[in-house]
């Protein structure tokens, strides 16, 4: 666990709910500078876990037939032979990442803020000996952390090879983001999905059982949640009064989408979540 921060697993505690609801209420900065002034500070980073996801590692093992045989394929642009690129928004202090390069894939990790970049290079560079090669027969990746908004273009010109990815992990991403935005997400990820047909993303739902109506961030998000979006990028999806998805009036959209190809709860997750996280894999259709 890194220094002077309160761990996630205290976010259920009144104090921490309401610290945290309190930092993104009212009017003020955009939620960038307020994620931003968090880590300014760094004594109250409650979504850092402190390790990556077993879940993911769980997903990345256990799953090759859902993710694919390799994390080499063919560049449909250059005809070159290259590793997947993933990509992680919202990496926070960038073990999901490093989890990834492990795995082989060239891992770029995304975050709003200064501060937190120089926080993964710092991590990174000091825990090494955390992500041996999972393979020693394909090597490791490329570990890559960009400081820019997801929804914004100009990041991508940072990232080496493309401005395309096969592989999404998301975690504490989406359901950090407000209820409104949520079809933005959908429909960005659909931008930036490469149309290789191994592409995937993985969502790690999380928190499944939050009450909507306690607000956040996290925001509660159930698993039809994801499906509603995902599966029609694009499209606001009605919500009730209380934040509950309406979920006999979701909008239809014939459009490009994430078809969701396999669903289980997570075995292994963070202390936080067990029980209740998910797992989700998603391809485009």
């Amino acid at each position: 666990m890194p220094p002077n921060t309160l761990a996630f697993t205290e976010i259920l505690t009144a104090d921490a709910r309401s610290r945290l609801l309190e930092h993104f209420s009212g009017d003020g900065p955009p939620a960038n500078d307020r994620w931003a002034a968090l880590w300014d500070k760094g004594d109250f980073l409650p979504w850092d876990r402190g390790t990556p996801s077993l879940a993911l590692e769980d997903a990345l093992k256990e799953h090759k037939d859902l993710l694919g045989p390799s994390v080499f394929i063919t560049d449909a642009l250059t005809g070159e032979t290259r590793r997947k690129r993933a990509l992680v928004p919202g990496c926070g202090r960038g073990y999901d990442v490093l989890l990834l390069a492990s795995f082989g894939y060239d891992a770029v990790g995304l975050e709003v803020s200064l501060e937190a970049i120089a926080c993964c290079k710092a991590f990174a560079q000091g825990n090494k000996e955390k992500y041996p090669v999972q393979d020693a027969s394909i090597g490791p990746g490329k570990a890559t952390f960009i400081q820019g908004d997801f929804f914004k273009e100009d990041w991508l010109n940072k990232v080496d090879g493309g401005r395309t990815f096969e592989l999404f992990y998301d975690y504490t991403f989406f359901c950090a983001l407000a209820p409104a935005m949520r079809h933005h997400w959908a429909l960005r990820l659909l931008q930036l999905v490469s149309p290789h047909p191994e592409s995937r993303l993985i969502c790690l739902e999380f928190p499944t059982c939050k009450a909507p109506n306690t607000g956040g961030p996290p925001f509660g998000v159930p698993s039809p949640v994801y499906v509603a979006h995902l599966g029609h990028p694009g499209s606001e999806q009605p919500y009730d009064a209380q934040g509950n998805l309406l979920m006999d009036h979701v909008k239809v959209v014939e459009s490009p989408c994430f078809q969701r190809i396999a669903h289980w709860k997570a075995e292994r997750t963070h202390e936080v979540g067990k029980g209740t996280d998910w797992v989700s894999i998603w391809k485009a259709a």
